[in-house]
């Protein structure tokens, strides 16, 4: 099989476990004639797309009822080491959270535990607290290091933080949301609306089914521009558990200006889905019709499933802009406005040194 084709011919792999695990025997035999390199590099493709155990235990699974105890065993080692990780995960997070809330600073954790029985690589909370207060209190009670921050984190508001004995970063939304830090009535309802839920018996604050889509759809369609398999999993979990109120969910996004982005969100995930399952997700008319693009436009570049800057990404950017312009958020507007010159740069940096890290 071709070297350039093996980043897709993962990607395919991963969706088929990960989306349709009734189907993972179709790729045992695919799995049986890589050679450890290759294993590994899907193992970490696994992890870059947060579906480690949703992945492998169809996999195990699989290999099992072949007769495959090599790949049984490979499945089975991952998986341990990835469950030990996230119980030193939760319980860390559990105090931190405990911390925050007897310190009179509201929080929810947000995306981190969108990805269950998973977990991602980070630690993320928001929280309308006052930015010393929240520093103060991670650095007196868990020694925990500031990192250094980029341009793009200072805009969006965020602090990241090392936490001994923590193998993530803990990275922490203050009083803001967006790639420019251009929400703060949306963020208001990440607070105003969490709900609590039960994991691994521990019990966490978490945005409402409404904020857990728009927080995907602000780090997918307005930020990234690209998706993880992990995306289109919870995502389609969460819609299939009937838990979101497509009014408020209309009202909110058309509120913060990123309806457009929303619907669009929500239809990729459909498109992308209904090719593993056959079947896509139930939406209303009217998410479907505000889309701008579907999964169509998604292609395949490392790691990922990106769509393009231009047109797509740029049309869902000027919409944004000019929903805002509308509602008359000149801080938002103004923050906005920042981000195609900071992309210029970012740009730049990448073409020079061959990253934009030091942008965002």
């Amino acid at each position: 099989m071709p070297g350039s084709q093996q980043p897709k011919n993962y990607l395919h792999v991963l969706s088929l476990l990960a989306l349709c695990p009734s189907r993972a025997a179709e790729v045992i035999s695919y799995f049986a004639g890589l050679d450890s390199h290759g294993r590994n590099q899907l193992l970490a493709l696994t992890d870059s797309h947060h579906v480690v155990l949703r992945a492998l235990q169809p996999l195990g699974q699989a290999a099992t009822r072949a007769g495959l105890a090599e790949i049984a065993q490979f499945a089975q080692g991952a998986i341990n080491k990835e469950r030990g990780r996230i119980e030193n995960a939760l319980k860390f997070l559990e105090v931190i959270c405990r911390e925050f809330e007897c310190a009179g600073c509201p929080v929810a954790v947000i995306k981190t535990l969108d990805h269950w029985p998973d977990f991602g690589n980070d630690l993320d909370l928001y929280t309308p607290a006052d930015r010393l207060h929240v520093t103060e209190l991670l650095t007196r009670k868990f020694h925990a290091c500031l990192l250094p921050r980029t341009v793009g984190d200072r805009l969006a508001n965020k602090w990241s933080f090392r936490v001994p004995g923590l193998s993530q970063d803990l990275e922490v939304h203050i009083g803001r949301l967006g790639q420019a830090g251009e929400h703060v009535e949306l963020a208001n309802r990440f607070i105003s609306r969490r709900q609590p839920k039960r994991v691994s018996g521990y019990t966490f604050q978490i945005p409402a089914p409404e904020e857990r889509v728009f927080a995907s759809t602000l780090q997918r369609m307005y930020r990234h521009l690209y998706f993880r398999v992990c995306d289109i999993l919870n995502t389609a979990t969460l819609i299939e558990s009937r838990a979101v109120d497509y009014t408020e969910l209309r009202a909110g996004a058309d509120r913060g200006g990123i309806w457009a982005g929303v619907a669009t969100f929500l239809v990729i995930v459909s498109n992308y889905l209904e090719q593993y399952r056959g079947a896509g997700l139930e939406l209303p008319a009217d998410v479907v019709s505000s889309a701008l693009f579907g999964a169509e436009k998604l292609f395949a570049r490392g790691r990922f499933l990106y769509f393009p800057v231009l047109p797509q990404g740029l049309a869902l950017y000027t919409r944004q802009l000019a929903r805002t312009v509308l509602r008359g958020d000149v801080p938002a507007t103004a923050r906005l406005s920042l981000l195609p010159p900071l992309a210029s740069v970012a740009a730049l940096a990448y073409g020079v040194a061959g990253s934009s890290e030091r942008i965002w």
